[in-house]
């Protein structure tokens, strides 16, 4: 398994061989000893997997999760093809306003580790593309946020040609700056806080 840190503190990219035959493909897109020897410790007690199906276009996230609680997610793609986007929301990181693109597909099966407190966004670049979330906190409606992944001044890349669809509640989400203003962002401080005590 190949490992790359990205450009967001904590968060990393894991690309697993897979193995293709006449009957399809085998892979392993989480293997503890190369997850332990980047972040130091094996995946955070799972409490919830779940996953969703998108159309062609469809544009998901920015998501995030109020801290606390928190919540830190594994993700990949097993079928299909999306452009992810992770977006360090943690006001006081070093990284605080980046962002990382790649796409993730069900044949190459790159996951990604997504740190307490950073956003997370996707487009589906084919129908019936699913993504799988194994996380450390079950889904809690009131914790859910969301930043605007069309916020010119983040900039992120995203490809024409889709339509892009959005649910309601992404397409009214405010800017990185207004979240900021209004004191909706999570402290890196307290991310890496509630992060830690996930393995106690």
């Amino acid at each position: 398994m190949r490992v790359h840190e990205l450009d967001i503190e904590g968060a990393f990219a894991f690309t697993p061989a897979v193995h293709r035959d006449g009957r399809g493909l085998f892979t392993s897109p989480y293997q503890e000893a190369p997850f332990s020897g980047a972040r130091g410790g094996p995946l955070f007690p799972v409490r919830d997997i779940s996953h969703n199906v998108s159309a062609r276009g469809v544009l998901r996230g920015i998501h995030y999760t109020t801290t606390p609680p928190g919540r830190a997610k594994y993700v990949y793609c097993p079928h299909g093809r999306v452009r992810d986007y992770l977006v360090d929301l943690r006001t006081g990181s070093p990284t605080f306003g980046r962002w990382e693109s790649t796409e993730l597909d069900g044949d190459g099966c790159r996951a990604l580790y997504i740190p307490v407190g950073v956003g997370h966004a996707f487009l589906s670049l084919r129908d019936g593309s699913i993504v799988v979330y194994v996380m450390s906190r079950g889904y809690a409606a009131e914790h859910e946020l969301a930043v605007s992944p069309r916020d010119p001044e983040l900039g992120l890349p995203l490809p024409g040609g889709y339509g892009l669809t959005q649910s309601e509640r992404d397409a009214a989400a405010p800017t990185l700056a207004e979240a900021r203003e209004k004191g909706l962002l999570p402290e890196y401080e307290t991310c890496r806080k509630v992060e830690a005590a996930l393995w106690k």
